[in-house]
């Protein structure tokens, strides 16, 4: 692709994934958004071409291949009257939002009752509201009613994987987005949770990958021999979602649910082929009672004395490194694998102006949002993460990344943040903190919202093609 065409295309993401796009991904996202940008690719049924086609959305007269200075006499054939199909009349909708979106940079800020988004947190918080304006009046989801608890239509509500029963339920007892027509949905969702394939049909002392395999393939051939969807777009309309570590290994069960699928992630890495072009990232939360009441809110900036704090033990090998460097070396420093007595993590984390997240034995961390639901700046320490909802959300203006081989360095790093950076940063937290919470029934902007906003995003950078 030329710079020129380069330029004449739109996308709501940021640069990092837009370098993702031409294999310079960054994984640290350090970028600012320059423009809104949408390439379209078309997702064509196994007969037709498998070419990818790049729409000109500002200027659609360049799409012809007709010269514009010569006479067009249209083909007899042409001058009947097309048929549009459910699917042609979804695809032209998903086309005037993405237009709408494009448009929004240029227009005043849309008023909205619950929250206007404003502000450096996001890329562009213009394109950002109308987007998700726009997938509150469109967007519509198809889930399978194949399959049966515990494994299908269920997962957990109350531990570090809580977010994949919160989603599985919340989706589908919800009347705005479901839809019980196949035919008007904009994209499908497997309802299968990887936690409950752990729990219910891997076999620990046999250390066999294959029965969820197995029982991942058998459902995909199930709902692909019963409805025309799956072949249709060879899945790319089509969505898992897991947070358990296993996510990524479960997708690689069935080819085109990880080269095509858009895949749900918490364990957003992409040295294990998370692609953040098609994949979404999304948080961990670890709701111990199954709801947020009594972990949000904190003391504001001047009344943080703890530079920084973390406490856990050895899983991974960052949290090696960072214990071998801080554990109790620092007072400013707090970094601890066990908390003494009657100590609460949570007064911990309120009474620190930066929580150290480390990743893992995989990259995401609960951390992240416990920090954000006390109003602790996150510092992310890992490697090859994609933050959730990065497409939407500037990590940078909030949070502050340390690459594993500066943790030697981490205090020079938070020590050179001024005071008045700190605040702002602090002040951010708590502004996007909304896009992180969990509610029964969902709220307007939360993190239910925001994953599916992000669905909606992948969505809208292709077309699907009916070859009837």
């Amino acid at each position: 692709m030329s710079p020129k065409e380069r330029e004449e295309i739109i996308d709501l993401r940021s640069e990092a994934v837009l370098e993702a796009l031409n294999g310079t991904h960054n994984a640290n996202f350090n970028h600012s958004l320059a423009s809104i940008s949408f390439p379209v690719q078309d997702m064509q049924t196994p007969q037709e071409s498998n070419e990818t086609e790049v729409l000109n959305m500002s200027k659609p007269w360049l799409n012809s291949t007709v010269p514009l200075n010569e006479t067009y006499v249209p083909h007899p054939r042409m001058k009947q009257r097309k048929k549009f199909s459910i699917l042609d009349r979804t695809e032209a909708g998903l086309s005037q939002a993405r237009a709408a979106i494009r448009e929004a940079s240029n227009m005043n800020q849309i008023q909205d009752p619950d929250y206007v988004p404003i502000g450096p947190m996001y890329w562009n918080a213009k394109a950002f509201h109308r987007s998700y304006l726009e997938m509150e009046k469109k967007f519509k989801v198809y889930v399978y009613e194949e399959g049966e608890p515990p494994v299908f239509h269920n997962g957990p509500c109350k531990s570090i994987y809580s977010m994949e029963g919160n989603f599985i339920h919340a989706i589908e007892m919800n009347d705005k987005f479901r839809t019980k027509d196949p035919q008007k949905a904009h994209v499908f969702f497997l309802p299968f949770s990887v936690v409950m394939l752990v729990r219910f049909v891997y076999l620990r002392e046999s250390r066999d990958f294959g029965p969820i395999k197995k029982t991942v393939t058998d459902y995909i051939n199930v709902i692909s021999g019963k409805y025309p969807y799956w072949n249709r777009s060879l899945g790319a309309d089509h969505f898992m979602l897991a947070c358990h570590d296993w996510g990524p290994e479960t997708s690689f069960s069935v080819p085109y649910l990880h080269k095509n699928s858009i895949r749900v992630l918490c364990n957003a890495n992409t040295s294990e082929r998370f692609n953040p072009v098609k994949d979404v990232s999304f948080p961990e939360i670890n709701l111990q009672t199954g709801s947020i009441n009594g972990f949000l809110g904190g003391p504001s900036a001047s009344q943080r004395l703890v530079l920084a704090f973390f406490a856990g033990g050895l899983h991974g090998y960052i949290r090696g490194i960072l214990l071998e460097h801080w554990e109790n070396k620092d007072q400013d420093i707090m970094v601890q694998k066990y908390l003494p007595k009657g100590v609460s993590y949570y007064e911990m984390l309120r009474k620190s102006k930066y929580c150290l997240c480390p990743s893992g034995y995989e990259v995401a961390s609960p951390r992240v949002v416990e920090a954000i639901y006390t109003g602790c700046v996150p510092v992310l320490i890992s490697d090859h993460y994609v933050p959730p909802f990065s497409d939407v959300l500037n990590w940078k203006a909030f949070s502050v990344e340390v690459s594993v081989e500066d943790i030697p360095k981490l205090k020079d790093i938070l020590m050179s943040i001024s005071p008045t950076q700190y605040i702002r940063m602090q002040r951010r937290v708590g502004q996007i903190r909304r896009h992180f919470e969990v509610h029964s029934p969902p709220k307007r902007y939360d993190v239910f919202h925001m994953i599916l906003h992000s669905v909606w995003l992948r969505r809208l950078n292709f077309r699907v093609h009916d070859d009837q």
